[in-house]
């Protein structure tokens, strides 16, 4: 069951690279704040516009629905978004903050991604303003976390202006270890939940979100988590 504005202690979760409709509505069914559809060709989780569409129809605005760029036009980019139906966009590679505030003016929420091992880095993250700020290690052969776990805590270096996302070889036997070295906001998850590529394990998804249900006491008394998906 979801939880209330008043119950929120723990961070909120995204299930990122959903392919289909069906394992979109028993994410949010398990407790997802949000959902991802990535839109790059040379991921093994790229959909289609119509894909997209009927996993954004599937949840009905239930979740906040997220469209994953990188490096994509700001024209083509609002495109999609109509076609499909989402309230959120991810940029996942030099995008400037320039093409951020016209997203933003657009109506568009926005999350900008930053890494610790390339461009943009962690300490960049003045030059954004954005709805929210994902971090992650940034290695490996793809934009995206690759799977891979790194030193969560130096997303704490983060400014806190806009909102934390962890990300980053997120899975049910760290996310703990993560969330306390971290302290964010929200959690993005994808390889960590999944049988294969673009297929998730609704076993793994309902074990890491009660897991994360169970960190509250990880964050010091008197911190607020800022709740991003509503």
């Amino acid at each position: 069951m979801k939880k209330s504005d008043k119950e929120i202690h723990t961070p909120q979760v995204k299930i990122c690279g959903l392919t289909s409709p069906e394992a979109a509505v028993a994410c949010v069914r398990l407790g997802a704040d949000a959902v991802g559809c990535v839109f790059y060709p040379k991921s093994p989780r790229n959909v289609s516009r119509q894909q997209a569409a009927e996993i954004c129809a599937a949840v009905g605005g239930r979740v906040a629905t997220v469209g994953v760029f990188v490096d994509e036009a700001v024209e083509e980019i609002m495109e999609i978004v109509d076609d499909c139906g989402l309230t959120w966009v991810q940029l996942h590679g030099a995008e400037t903050g320039q093409e951020i505030a016209l997203l933003r003016n657009s109506g568009l929420r926005v999350i900008k991604a930053l890494f610790a091992e390339k461009a943009p880095f962690i300490k960049d993250a003045a030059g954004y303003n954005a709805d929210g700020l994902l971090v992650e290690c940034g290695q490996g052969r793809l934009p995206g976390g690759n799977a891979l776990a790194w030193d969560w805590g130096r997303a704490r270096s983060v400014p806190s202006r806009a909102p934390l996302i962890l990300a980053g070889g997120l899975a049910l036997d760290n996310v703990i270890v993560a969330i306390t070295a971290a302290l964010p906001d929200a959690i993005d998850v994808s390889s960590g939940v999944e049988a294969a590529p673009g297929q998730k394990d609704l076993n793994k998804v309902e074990a890491l979100i009660t897991a994360v249900g169970r960190c509250a006491e990880a964050y010091p008394e008197g911190r607020t988590i800022r709740r991003l998906f509503s």
